[in-house]
């Protein structure tokens, strides 16, 4: 894709973090915004900071867990604009609590949001996607997409089922103008573990707030840093793309020792190094 001039990029969970760091690049690109977010405050905020610097945008309160609501928008934005250029697949939450005693509700809870919402926001949107002559369909994924960690099964298994659905799509997609783009970004400075439902760290620490100050200090990359390298993946055409040099290392980690990156993993957290 050359620019994206005029073109309409939809964002889910654009209330903050990266969504909201990608929408205001998009729109100094000059793009068409159609953002969204569960909590109506935070995505009205990302729209007016987007009029405020000239950009257009409109923005919804959608919950990307309800398919129906997700379908509804698929229309609204398609009726709005008149075309749909780039969707990505944005909004995550993340719960912390050991396999064992993780209640079914906050399970069903991260999955149907961080995966169900992406394969939600994937269909209802691809009939419009495949009347371009160029579009991405951007869904995010996580380094927890690429490796597995103590007390985050759930996550886990949302941004592994992430990768999977988006590399099936490659195959199916290959021979349109869609192409699917899996991203895997490490420790990045949002909300994510501040905003978590948390019992307890990959440490056993059952202290949320020192698990916040510990994610602050390892989180090396800035929203905007990973919003800029999103969008330069898709002036490039890639379909993958690793944010962070933790992303990096642990994607390599897990090629090389698939079946015992684990003790790393373990050594690691027990010099409070991640």
């Amino acid at each position: 894709m050359q620019d994206f001039a005029a073109k309409t990029v939809v964002i889910t969970g654009a209330g903050s973090g990266i969504g909201r760091a990608l929408a205001l690049l998009f729109a100094k690109q000059g793009a068409f915004l159609a953002i969204s977010d569960i909590h109506e405050n935070l995505v009205e905020e990302t729209h007016n900071q987007i009029q405020q610097i000239g950009g257009r945008s409109h923005w919804s309160v959608v919950d990307v867990s309800d398919r129906n609501a997700v379908y509804r928008y698929a229309e609204e934005v398609n009726a709005h604009y008149g075309r749909v250029d780039i969707v990505i697949n944005n909004a995550g939450v993340n719960v912390s609590e050991c396999i064992e005693d993780l209640g079914y509700e906050d399970f069903e809870w991260v999955m149907n949001i961080n995966f169900w919402g992406v394969v939600y926001g994937t269909k209802a949107f691809l009939p419009f996607l495949k009347c371009a002559d160029e579009a991405y369909v951007v869904n995010i994924s996580s380094l927890f997409g690429l490796v597995s960690f103590p007390t985050q099964g759930a996550y886990n298994a949302s941004k592994f089922a992430v990768r999977g659905f988006t590399e099936a799509l490659r195959y199916e997609l290959s021979e349109t103008s869609v192409t699917p783009v899996c991203v895997h970004p490490g420790g990045v400075d949002t909300n994510i573990v501040r905003n978590a439902r948390f019992y307890r760290s990959g440490d056993g620490s059952t202290n949320h707030a020192q698990a916040i100050r510990d994610f602050g200090r390892i989180a090396g990359t800035s929203a905007d840093e990973a919003a800029q390298q999103i969008m330069t993946t898709v002036l490039k055409g890639n379909r993958r793309l690793l944010i962070g040099n933790d992303a990096k290392l642990f994607d390599m980690v897990q090629r090389l020792l698939p079946s015992s990156y684990d003790r790393i993993v373990n050594f690691l957290l027990k010099q409070k190094i991640i």
